[in-house]
């Protein structure tokens, strides 16, 4: 088969797979969950069946176990979580409009005149800025938490996702095994190739940077709500599981929480003090300790490409593509590189080669 057949079979296969997930969607989501939790959970398997417990029992000690956190989470926190997002996004405008008012207190005369010379109305900026920011969360809230209900509701939450993940945990090996007996013959190690670095790169953000998200989302929601910052757990897991991206969930969150409580806790500056010492200490856990332990090197998915990534699935396949945006990032980036150098290595980017001088003496 010829390079070109090649790149077109697979071509095809590839868009048959979009197709079909983008008409499936609305079915597969207990699926992929199953899928990331299993892919999620394959190391700890495989160390217990390395002590010597046999792969199925280890499979149904490790579900067993993730049940169990998953059922606390969802019965303790995920409520309290939800019910102070929803207040946040209720208290917005009056927030921004106790901003404003706080910046017009402790501002120099000298930047209000200059503002105002320069017709800048910051009060009623801040006012419409405040009503389509709470306006753009409730509503994003509000479709999320419903979403979710219609799409992991009882059964896909407690009956099909922990199913579909036992039977993938128990099987994963001879999976593995069965697709890589499927894979051409002519191009079996370099095939391989690619997949270790597509694993090597979900693993690193699936495993590594998911857990650094969960840490450090602990962490803020405990350290704000140990400060008495209204919406700190909120704020805090918000801070977390946007710190897949470098910098962004500190950023967000950190934000969010040094403004809310500086209309809480105002003129006490101990507390926005602590505020800001939460974010500092998470900041030195993540680089320090962190990410070079349960991450490690880099991992290939630069950070703008993980933002359009995750836009572009999620409005494609909505709360799925949120699932399925990190391993496509993943794949797609290990076939760039894998493309990129192997066009650095044809003649199509160095040219056909150029006679030497001895040979045309000669």
């Amino acid at each position: 088969m010829t390079l070109q057949r090649q790149v077109s079979f697979w071509l095809v296969a590839f868009l048959c797979v979009i197709l079909v997930l983008w008409s499936l969607q609305a079915i597969l989501l207990p699926f992929i969950a199953g899928f990331v939790l299993a892919y999620f959970l394959d190391p700890v398997a495989d160390r217990l069946e390395r002590l010597g417990l046999p792969r199925v029992a280890a499979t149904a000690v490790i579900l067993l176990a993730a049940i169990l956190i998953l059922v606390f989470i969802g019965l303790m926190i995920v409520p309290v979580v939800v019910d102070q997002s929803m207040k946040l996004a209720t208290e917005l405008p009056s927030l921004i409009k106790s901003l404003v008012d706080r910046f017009n207190e402790l501002a120099p005369q000298s930047l209000k005149d200059m503002l105002a010379n320069s017709g800048t109305d910051i009060q009623g900026q801040a006012s419409t800025i405040a009503g389509k920011a709470a306006s753009w969360l409730a509503v994003f809230l509000t479709s999320l938490w419903s979403g979710g209900r219609a799409l992991m509701n009882v059964l896909s939450l407690m009956i099909i996702t922990p199913i579909v993940a036992f039977y993938l945990l128990a099987d994963w090996d001879h999976i593995v095994a069965k697709v890589d007996g499927w894979l051409p013959r002519d191009h079996l190690e370099e095939v391989r190739s690619i997949a270790r670095d597509i694993d090597k790169a979900m693993a690193g953000f699936i495993r590594g940077q998911g857990t650094v998200c969960l840490l450090l989302g602990i962490f803020y929601a405990i350290g704000l709500s140990l400060v008495g910052l209204k919406s700190g757990l909120a704020i805090g897991f918000a801070a977390g599981m946007l710190s897949f991206i470098p910098y962004v969930g500190a950023l967000i969150g950190g934000t969010m929480a040094i403004g809310v409580g500086l209309v809480q806790f105002w003129p006490n500056e101990t507390s926005v003090l602590l505020i800001i010492g939460v974010f500092l200490a998470g900041q030195f856990l993540e680089g320090n300790f962190l990410s070079p332990r349960l991450v490690g090197g880099s991992i290939g998915l630069h950070p703008v490409w993980m933002m359009f990534a995750l836009l572009a699935f999620s409005y494609v396949f909505g709360f799925l593509g949120l699932l399925l945006a990190v391993p496509m990032a993943a794949a797609t980036g290990v076939f760039v590189r894998y493309a990129l150098d192997r066009y650095l290595r044809s003649r199509l980017y160095t040219g056909v080669q150029q006679p030497t001088i001895k040979a045309i003496k000669k």
